[in-house]
């Protein structure tokens, strides 16, 4: 992804008709500049909060706020690093906050978070909001579930059809705040296309919308109407829980002439290194090899000892130069990689279905939504 890719956004939380207040949060931080950008990238949260009134909705708030506070705080490096850190300083913050009070203890809030950087889509979850990316005709779910319905699948303990009939769905079994360590999904980078669409959403959508319709409206619709949709048919259909639901569009590059990126160059000091590292190596090698020369010659034309002895000295020094150079050639690949900040990984995605649906469909979403109103 370059920072010449317009993004387009829009974001939306409603409490729902079954809930008094709303428990979730929404962050959005959208760089203003092009270093903020490669440093970090284009920021979008959602957190669920749990534990009745206002203890999750100060679960949820706090998610929100500390980890794009942190995340952005912190110094230029991985991204996946960086938002895997945030993250678990917002689970630490929500635990002291939890143990401090009697009434707010074992509060907890779940966090999806998404990253729009040079290096693709970096997505960091915990808990049962979910991250979707809808590419042309197919709607990709990017996170796990940590709820106990995808545990027994994964598990293999109850098939998929007896999970949904027998097990409650709003049992999750990983989240922010009620222990002081928790175990952060990173995922991606995941390559980003022009035309993406992400859905970040909390379960209050997902229990009543279903992966095509989803797709569906996020694909065909502008962000804004997406959002207003989904959320006015997550309602009509019970509207059992709180709503919250951020699509995010990537449009296609602007057309004028662009600087063509370069690939960050290696730092001086390393080129220095390797240089001075290969001439080492060469003058070992080539005083390994005139000892073996000297050794054998000595060895045939007299036949003395110390033939032997340069021989075999001659020998152990080139094997040691050669493991030398294994060595050396490990860390440095391993270097390579890590400088490396635009290489991608193919990730791939949990789950996955194609879009049937069409306009006319879509139309009459729309109409009937708009004489329910």
């Amino acid at each position: 992804m370059r920072w010449e890719h317009p993004v387009q956004f829009a974001s939306q939380s409603d409490v729902g008709f079954r809930r008094r207040n709303n428990e979730d949060s929404i962050s959005v931080r959208i760089c203003k500049d092009q270093e903020s950008w490669r440093d970090h990238g284009h920021f979008f949260l959602v957190a669920d909060g749990m534990g009745g009134h206002a203890v999750g909705e100060l679960a949820s708030k706090m998610a929100s706020e500390t980890v794009p506070h942190t995340f952005f705080k912190n110094k230029p490096g991985p991204v996946t690093k960086s938002l895997k850190s945030a993250i678990e300083v917002a689970n630490q913050a929500i635990n002291e906050r939890g143990m401090a009070n009697r009434e707010f203890m074992r509060m907890g809030t779940t966090c999806s978070s998404l990253c729009l950087c040079p290096e693709g889509a970096v997505i960091g979850h915990v808990g049962d909001s979910r991250v979707y990316r809808v590419r042309e005709n197919r709607i990709d779910q990017l996170t796990f579930d940590h709820s106990l319905q995808w545990e027994l699948i994964r598990q293999g303990r109850m098939k998929p059809e007896e999970v949904y009939m027998n097990e409650p769905r709003n049992v999750i079994t990983r989240s922010l705040g009620p222990e002081p360590v928790v175990k952060v999904d990173i995922e991606g980078p995941y390559t980003v296309m022009e035309g993406d669409r992400y859905i970040l959403c909390s379960d209050g959508l997902t229990c009543h919308l279903k992966d095509e319709e989803i797709g569906m409206i996020a694909r065909y619709l502008e962000p804004s109407d997406a959002c207003r949709l989904m959320i006015n048919l997550a309602n009509l259909r019970g509207g059992s829980d709180n709503i919250s639901v951020i699509v995010v569009r990537v449009g296609e590059l602007p057309d004028v002439n662009l600087p063509q990126e370069k690939a960050p160059e290696p730092e001086p000091e390393i080129e220095l290194e390797r240089e001075y590292g290969e001439w080492l190596w060469l003058a070992g090698v080539w005083v390994a090899s005139l000892m073996v020369a000297a050794g054998i010659l000595m060895w045939i034309l007299t036949r003395f000892d110390r033939g032997e002895f340069l021989t075999f000295g001659g020998m152990s020094l080139l094997v040691m130069l050669l493991v030398r150079k294994v060595f050396a050639q490990r860390e440095s690949s391993k270097r390579e990689e890590y400088l490396d900040k635009s290489k991608t990984i193919e990730w791939k995605p949990y789950r996955s279905e194609k879009l049937k649906f069409n306009t006319d469909f879509l139309q009459y979403l729309t109409t009937m939504e708009s004489e329910l109103q």
